[in-house]
């Protein structure tokens, strides 16, 4: 004898409500997921630019807060970190925090794990300790290692997830010390991973960067009044005739420009003992762009 439908939506058992709602694929679940991973990777995404920004222009002594830069600007500066090694590692995070959901996809009619894939989860939990110690040791051969230290923290954090799958017998980590806290573990060695590469990654662009200064787009600066650079390294022409800007300088190369602020330094300008000039745009001075020198083959 069957029973009754329900009228009153009310009086459904309480396992089925439950279940509707903690249901992943629902719009309003899933809609708070997409924000909260959109908003912690957009914050993510502006710290890592604020720290390449801050180390790139620190190189050439300029600080960060003096740019000036906005949320977007910042964000944006976190693509530099689109490099291969960076792509490879984060590509073997992905696959080791999604390989136990997707041992779940795979398995039989019956609920049971294919044989090869319980196997392996098995071998990969093994391999937690090994793998953890092994980025123990080169966390204490960190100067030996450099510049590949970043590796140590990346290892450790491998490890840690990898304690995350099933043992031989299919028993899945539970609890706050065997779970909760090997994944807060991870993250923050992940974290302390990508803060070192884009350290890395800054200072490696910096060095480039300053070693090409002719190859950095040319300015020449007209002024009604004579500016203080040093003989010797600009050179100087004033121009004939009644002009307002009879001053006119050449052979400087642009760093960065902000709000009408020109940050230009001479050819041949040394990183390490030169200054750099900081050259405002008015009605007295008036800034042009030119090409600077193209390295061979490039045309």
């Amino acid at each position: 004898m069957s029973e009754p439908p329900l009228d009153n939506p009310s009086q459904e058992p309480e396992a089925t409500r439950r279940e509707s709602a903690t249901d992943p694929y629902r719009p309003t679940a899933l809609l708070k997921t997409v924000v909260a991973q959109g908003t912690f990777i957009a914050a993510l995404l502006f710290y890592l630019g604020a720290m390449y920004t801050s180390t790139f222009y620190a190189y050439f002594h300029i600080s960060l807060s003096t740019l000036g830069l906005g949320f977007g600007e910042l964000v944006t500066q976190s693509l530099h970190l689109l490099k291969l090694e960076v792509l490879v590692a984060a590509g073997l995070i992905v696959l080791v925090v999604a390989a136990p959901s997707l041992r779940s996809r795979t398995r039989s009619p019956g609920g049971t794990a294919p044989r090869v894939t319980a196997k392996a989860e098995a071998v990969a939990a093994r391999l937690s300790v090994p793998v953890v110690v092994v980025g123990l040791v080169l966390l204490a051969l960190w100067t030996e290692i450099q510049p590949y230290g970043w590796i140590a923290p990346l290892v450790i954090a491998a490890g840690l997830l990898l304690s995350q799958f099933r043992d031989s017998r299919g028993r899945k980590p539970v609890g706050f010390r065997r779970r909760a806290l090997p994944v807060f573990a991870a993250g923050v060695f992940l974290f302390w991973t990508l803060t070192q590469v884009t350290v890395q990654s800054a200072e490696r662009d910096a060095e480039s960067r300053a070693r090409h200064v002719t190859e950095w787009t040319g300015v020449m600066v007209l002024s009604s009044r004579p500016l203080a650079f040093p003989s010797g390294t600009v050179t100087k022409e004033v121009l004939p005739g009644s002009v307002l800007h009879r001053y006119r300088y050449t052979g400087l190369r642009l760093l960065l420009e902000r709000d009408g602020r020109y940050y230009v330094v001479p050819r041949g300008w040394n990183v390490h003992k030169d200054a750099m000039y900081v050259i405002r745009e008015s009605e007295t001075t008036w800034i042009a762009l030119t090409p600077g020198t193209q390295p061979r083959g490039s045309g």
